[in-house]
């Protein structure tokens, strides 16, 4: 226990020691309380100004059109370099020649190239007339085939209804021969029979015998001439069918050379349409011998140089930049801050090279910095894993420099909601993010009850 304990009976004088009284008679001042209040109430309001949340992030200046912006001059053709007509730094139009080349492919040396392939299409155009003809041709052909078939069909058809009726006519002779060769029959069996009696003379039986050999023979005769009207029949029959079957082939001939003529036709139009292709490739191809610029601006590049370099196809020659373009901002934010973003925010910017002082949370006291609205913002992730807004200028905030150039860098910020300094510093200590929960809009409140409606009711 220390002797200066008050429970210390031995007792303790604090005049014996000097450094305890001087502890002891220090006393802190006046100006010094005052002044501690003062930061303290001074910390107390600021952390009650208000802070414009912000998102800050670096870009560069690029263009509002892709047309606009730099651009690469390639050749459609391979080739080998003739002459150069600009040089780094000149201002071109659109249309004014940048570069001649000359070919280098042996099958475009010939220099009448296109004249002797217009030749091959008026030889081939020659033979499609002459395969036009030919068809035309076997149309009257098979015409004239179709025409006689009906005639030659139709003769035979006759013939074979003639040889029909004279079958009928033969079978109607054969029944009446053999009825009279019956009736010759019965009456020479009943004379011999009357001979028997004795009532007949033998002379009256030889001529019923005579009589009736003579109808037996007729009906031989008719018999045989029946026979030969149903043979008749059939070769009319028989002639029908060959005349159909040879009209039938002569005109399946001539049908089969009037498609291969066809054929051949369509095919010389093919080669004319080929031909006719390549003399349009070959004057498309001369005209790709000098490369022009596409549109106004400036060569800023050569990047192929030299008198009789060779070239290859698609190859970059010079670089170019649009002398008229509308200026944007590209900048890149980081995904959680992408849910806070909206077209049309407002957005101050610094551009690298242009004397600024810069207050982000009041961004209205910055010296040096210009305004921006978003007016696109993309849906998908850049290669840097970040998202990338372009930024157009604000038309009602002072006009951007004219000195910037695409390309150049750029710090900006995205203006968000305003707050409390001493919430801000919260926030960042817990790692939340801004605030960007929007209010309802006044279409978007609930509407009270009208209990006067109901009262009404």
């Amino acid at each position: 226990m220390l002797n200066s304990s008050p429970n210390n009976p031995n007792g303790f004088n604090f005049n014996d020691y000097a450094s305890y009284q001087n502890v002891e008679q220090a006393r802190s001042s006046k100006r010094l309380r005052r002044a501690l209040y003062g930061i303290g109430l001074l910390a107390l309001i600021i952390l009650f100004i208000p802070w414009t949340q912000n998102i800050r992030s670096g870009g560069e200046i690029t263009t509002m059109r892709p047309e606009q912006r730099p651009q690469t001059i390639n050749t459609v053709l391979g080739g080998k370099v003739e002459r150069w007509y600009v040089k780094d730094g000149d201002l071109v139009k659109k249309g004014d020649t940048i570069v001649v080349i000359s070919e280098i492919k042996d099958g475009y040396f010939d220099p009448q190239l296109i004249e002797r392939t217009q030749n091959q299409i008026r030889n081939k155009e020659q033979s499609v007339i002459s395969y036009e003809k030919k068809v035309n041709a076997l149309d009257n052909r098979i015409d004239a085939l179709l025409n006689n078939a009906q005639y030659k069909i139709q003769q035979s058809k006759i013939k074979y209804k003639q040889a029909r009726l004279k079958i009928m006519s033969d079978s109607i002779e054969f029944e009446a021969a053999q009825v009279n060769f019956n009736v010759a029959k019965d009456q020479l069996v009943r004379f011999e029979k009357l001979v028997k009696e004795g009532l007949k003379s033998q002379t009256e039986v030889e001529t019923r015998r005579v009589a009736m050999q003579r109808a037996q023979a007729s009906m031989i005769s008719a018999q045989q001439k029946l026979l030969q009207s149903r043979n008749d029949l059939i070769d009319a029959s028989i002639e029908v069918n060959a005349t159909e079957s040879k009209f039938r082939d002569e005109i399946a001939k001539a049908e089969s050379d009037k498609m291969s003529s066809m054929s051949d036709m369509y095919n010389a139009e093919i080669e004319v349409t080929k031909l006719q292709s390549q003399v349009s490739g070959y004057n498309v191809r001369r005209g790709n011998y000098t490369i022009t610029a596409p549109q106004e601006g400036y060569v800023t590049r050569i990047l192929s140089s030299g008198i009789g370099e060779t070239i290859k196809e698609g190859q970059e020659i010079a670089t170019i930049m649009p002398s008229v373009y509308d200026l944007a901002v590209a900048m890149y934010i980081r995904p959680m801050d992408y849910p806070l973003l909206q077209k049309g925010q407002k957005v101050r910017m610094q551009f690298d090279g242009w004397p600024a002082i810069v207050f982000s949370g009041w961004p209205n006291n910055s010296y040096g910095t210009f305004g921006g609205t978003v007016f696109a913002i993309d849906n998908f992730t850049s290669e840097n894993g970040m998202f990338r807004i372009l930024i157009a200028p604000d038309k009602k905030d002072h006009p951007w420099p004219k000195a910037l150039r695409v390309g150049g860098g750029v710090n900006a910020m995205i203006l968000l909601n305003n707050v409390p300094i001493g919430y801000e510093i919260w926030r960042n200590i817990n790692g939340f993010p801004p605030d960007f929960y929007q209010k309802d809009s006044p279409s978007q409140k609930p509407t009270k009850h009208d209990k006067s409606k109901d009262k009404g009711k």
